[in-house]
């Protein structure tokens, strides 16, 4: 990479090391599922390194607001998108959304390994303690899994799963959390590539009133956007960034990345990017081209060039780029370089936004996320959906999901009424009308 290339990609702050995520063994189909994740972790809150209400911005509280929290937090989710080392930071700033102890990601593969990322208000010592103790007691994480795809929203809270009187008498209450000084949690889920899954917690204090609807609205508009930054991020922390550097990280995953300037000019490519030029993707005088969609593509990376507050705050869905030698058509998404960066930063560094480009495999099921922001069904129902609009039965999708075969039944029977068809076979036909599959 010569000096001009040298852009935001390749300015790795040196805050801290990148999260040790190392992925653990292969455990029980209860420990992998789903539930694990929508608890996971109640965790002590720290007094060391950051305050709760700090967005860690340079912003006081003062000044920041509802909206302002909100920004601060989407601003360090895409941070956190090249620079895998920010998570704990971002994370920290989404519980400040809430005025919050502390928030985690942790995602799991479809092998049953999994990750944590914890802000630094929360303790990774419980977090020990609860893996290694209180994980099947938690009558939240386990009933979770059920209640996602029956619950119409997007994100959950203690009393989606649990009774009154549980909250006041289950040791998971009374004893693991309550000495945490913790009560409420609110969780929510993404899925960055079809075989990972990864939920997002805020972890709520003892004495605070649960979560409202509206928080839990909010949370769900906040996953959006780390779900777009995850699909870079994931990769390069499975690539050992900590190891190998930013450059020959970006060279080793399997999604196109491109990195551009002001002027939209590709100052950064890797490998997989430029292995799927030729076929409804193209370079021409430094400039991404494609087949279809050009203007669409254009003016959404010039909205993330310009870095609008409320342009970055919105979730706009993937363009998606037919091919003549593929079935599948390419998925793009664009995602904004963080608008806070010094401007000493700025002058030193080229990129201003960063589109990746996903080759979608012809052999496994549409990937979710995609049948989700088109068909806008909900993301237990797009998992549904891209499943059985494979080919998998109601009852070999739910297998694969870890949920019943009544409750798969019931979503598909949602996604049925959303896109206006009434059998398997004519949501196929749906998907493959869509180029989906």
């Amino acid at each position: 990479m010569n000096l001009e290339t040298r852009d935001r990609l390749s300015l790795t702050r040196k805050r801290q090391a990148v999260p040790q995520l190392k992925p653990r063994p292969t455990m029980s189909l209860l420990e992998t599922s789903v539930g694990t994740e929508f608890a996971l972790h109640a965790t002590r809150p720290r007094d060391d390194t950051f305050q709760a209400g700090s967005s860690g911005w340079g912003m006081s509280e003062s000044t920041l607001g509802a909206a302002g929290k909100f920004l601060a937090a989407v601003d360090g989710i895409y941070t956190a998108a090249t620079d895998p080392a920010f998570w704990p930071q971002a994370l920290q700033a989404s519980a400040d959304v809430f005025d919050d102890v502390g928030a985690n990601l942790l995602w799991r593969r479809d092998d049953g390994s999994l990750g944590v990322i914890l802000s630094p208000g929360l303790s990774p010592e419980s977090a020990t303690e609860y893996h290694d103790k209180w994980w099947p007691q938690d009558i939240r994480a386990h009933r979770s899994v059920e209640r996602f795809f029956q619950n119409p929203g997007n994100a959950l809270t203690d009393r989606h799963v649990v009774t009154p009187k549980e909250i006041d008498c289950h040791p998971i209450y009374t004893e693991f959390l309550a000495k945490q000084g913790l009560r409420w949690v609110a969780g929510t889920f993404v899925s960055p590539d079809p075989r990972t899954f990864v939920s997002m917690s805020i972890q709520r204090a003892i004495g605070k009133v649960p979560f409202s609807d509206d928080e839990l609205d909010l949370l769900s508009k906040l996953a959006i956007h780390v779900e777009r930054s995850l699909r870079l991020s994931i990769r390069l922390l499975e690539a050992e960034l900590s190891n190998v550097g930013l450059g020959e990280a970006l060279a080793r995953i399997g999604i196109g990345v491109f990195a551009l300037d002001s002027l939209k000019r590709i100052v950064f490519s890797n490998p997989a990017g430029e292995r799927l030029l030729g076929d409804g993707l193209a370079v021409v005088n430094q400039r991404l081209l494609v087949s279809a969609h050009a203007s669409e593509l254009n003016a959404l990376i010039e909205r993330m060039i310009r870095a609008n507050p409320a342009d970055i705050a919105e979730s706009p869905k993937p363009i998606l780029i037919p091919r003549r030698r593929a079935e599948r058509p390419l998925a793009v998404y664009v995602l904004p370089i963080a608008s806070s960066i010094s401007p000493a930063v700025e002058f030193l560094t080229h990129t201003r936004a960063i589109v990746l480009v996903i080759d979608p495999s012809g052999s496994e099921p549409a990937d979710p996320t995609v049948v989700r922001d088109l068909l806008e069904l909900t993301l237990s129902e797009a998992r549904i959906a891209s499943l059985v609009g494979a080919g998998l039965s109601p009852a070999s999708a739910a297998e694969k999901l870890g949920i019943t075969e009544e409750t798969a039944r019931s979503t598909l029977k949602r996604v049925f009424a959303k896109t206006g068809v009434s059998r398997q076979n004519e949501l196929a036909a749906l998907l493959a009308k869509l180029v989906l599959r």
